[in-house]
């Protein structure tokens, strides 16, 4: 009985599934030193054989059986590299994605658990399993995954995100934190640990310090304005009033258009936009975190911290501190 199963599809993103298999092979060979059974675990493909992958790279894999047998394995499938709406469209359109949401969806069906990053979780959603379900993906692919499945919700803010069967998680590289969850699910805390030291990896709860508004939005005029607004007025961000103000419209028609944009609320749209400029204070100055948090408009380093570890999973100190180690 093998406890990962990774279905790599042609074309899938280099590192994503180097990651994979380079976390795999460490937990296998840390396991006896954190007292743990080797996780045992496998790489499918549709037709089994070299999978080509981004950039000319390829991975030797096993043909994915098309008979239901047990299983109980969590299934992986690593990011797709993909970056927009056309390119989800045109790599779905291939017949080897269809016989990938056949077996995803078995899988499921017979009591097992996936789990996918990045584009991948687009594959996801096209199997039917997103919905009602709390989810993640890349940042700035939040609003298109929204927009094609409203009954699920889109946490672009959560690193990782387990709802039931399912495990999504946010951009390319937070491949990492999927496997170090899966590894822990699975194979328990110490030899994710293990794992996580030898790799000299840092925990990241959110993808949240990451995101850029404009970016989010897509090239979108009016997000990119309101986020520069906000920025200028720092240390004095404007009410959600004043922006709708500002920018001819009601509160209520703001909200919608930041919404279908980015997939947040217009106070969650400022909220970014200061911890952005809070992060890019921490990176660059010599400044102290209560003067930080003055300069976006906080009236005590506390609310700072606050905000910190709330949506970016750590407090200003400890993101300094892992700026410092780079």
């Amino acid at each position: 009985m093998h406890d990962f199963t990774v279905l790599v599809l042609q074309g899938a993103y280099a590192s994503s599934v180097a990651i994979t298999r380079d976390m795999l092979a460490a937990a296998t060979a840390l396991a006896g030193r954190a007292g743990v059974a080797a996780p045992r675990w496998r790489l499918y493909s549709i037709e089994g054989g070299l999978v080509t992958l981004q950039g000319g790279m390829s991975v030797d894999t096993c043909r994915l059986p098309t008979r239901s047998r047990q299983d109980r394995s969590v299934w992986i499938v690593p990011g797709l590299g993909l970056e927009s709406s056309g390119a989800i469209a045109q790599r779905f359109a291939h017949s080897d994605v269809e016989q990938a949401i056949v077996g995803l969806r078995r899988h499921v069906a017979a009591g097992g658990h996936v789990a996918a990053s990045c584009s991948a979780v687009f594959l996801l959603q096209a199997t039917g399993l997103l919905k009602e379900r709390r989810v993640t993906t890349s940042w700035w692919l939040a609003p298109l995954l929204q927009g094609m499945d409203d009954s699920c919700t889109v946490d672009a803010d959560r690193m990782v995100c387990t709802d039931g069967p399912v495990t999504t998680a946010g951009a390319a590289f937070a491949q990492l934190d999927l496997m170090l969850h899966l590894l822990r699910e699975r194979c328990g805390t110490a030899l994710a640990q293990s794992v996580s030291r030898m790799m000299l990896i840092d925990g990241r709860q959110a993808q949240a310090p990451f995101i850029v508004p404009e970016a989010l939005a897509s090239g979108n005029d009016l997000i990119a304005r309101l986020a520069a607004k906000v920025e200028a007025a720092l240390p004095n961000p404007p009410t959600v009033a004043q922006l709708a103000q500002a920018f001819c419209m009601s509160e209520r028609t703001l909200a919608r258009h930041v919404q279908k944009a980015t997939g947040k609320s217009t106070q969650a749209l400022v909220q970014n936009v200061r911890l952005r400029r809070a992060r890019a204070l921490l990176e660059t100055s010599r400044m102290t975190v209560a003067q930080v948090a003055e300069a976006v408009g906080y009236q005590d380093a506390t609310a700072l911290r606050r905000l910190m570890r709330k949506i970016g999973g750590a407090n200003p100190g400890q993101y300094r501190a892992a700026i410092a180690t780079r």
